[in-house]
């Protein structure tokens, strides 16, 4: 079974089961002082498998389909049969990494809770930009000749991210986003660099540097 595939099953389950019951939601959330207080490390990851309804987790794992499956196919292809491997390792491990920021920034604020998979699906995101930057992306209601190379929609991703975190407001952990984003770049900048026959930053500044090149 595809890791994606599998990653989404699980997340769809654990979030259907935590609609229908209130305590385990309540166990499963990203609850800062838990962690700071009560050592309850876990929630950094189990956070990302529940979510506020239905609609929440419809986008993101619809976002990790369209995404997710080329990911893994690249993975398999710079590392390996260890790539299957090391694009689970980099999903969970977003999970936790994505949050630090929020959890530094909230240790004792007990009115502040996240959920949702977007910092680790924003990993897969840029992973994906950081295989193939030049593919053009753009959003799923903007008519084709509006899309821009994948490299672009990513930086202005993260301003536009940047922007609305320090803006605050609404129930959108723009943060966790950001950071899901950058990890997810750096994971196969330091991966690549030891596990991988190819040189993936390189490949990567390559593609960027030809297209601009041909301006």
């Amino acid at each position: 079974m595809p890791i994606t595939l599998f990653i989404i099953i699980v997340t769809c389950l654990v979030s259907f089961v935590a609609f229908n019951n209130q305590k385990i939601f309540d166990d499963l959330i990203f609850f800062p002082p838990a962690i700071a207080n009560q050592k309850q490390y876990y929630r950094f990851f189990t956070c990302g498998f529940i979510h506020a309804n239905y609609m929440h987790l419809g986008f993101n794992m619809y976002a990790l389909w369209i995404f997710g499956g080329a990911v893994e196919e690249q993975f398999l292809s710079a590392f390996g049969e260890k790539g299957k491997w090391l694009y689970l390792l980099m999903y969970i491990s977003a999970l936790f990494f994505c949050l630090l920021p929020t959890y530094s920034k909230n240790k004792e604020n007990y009115h502040y809770q996240s959920l949702g998979a977007s910092g680790a699906v924003s990993a897969v995101v840029f992973a994906y930009i950081f295989f193939d930057p030049l593919r053009r992306l753009g959003l799923v209601f903007l008519p084709q000749n509006m899309m821009i190379p994948g490299f672009v929609f990513g930086i202005l991703y993260l301003v536009i991210s940047s922007y609305m975190d320090k803006k605050g407001g609404g129930n959108i952990n723009h943060s966790a986003h950001i950071f899901g984003a950058l990890y997810g770049v750096s994971f196969l900048i330091v991966t690549g660099s030891f596990l991988s026959n190819y040189n993936l930053l390189q490949d990567f500044v390559q593609k960027i540097h030809s297209f601009i090149s041909s301006l």
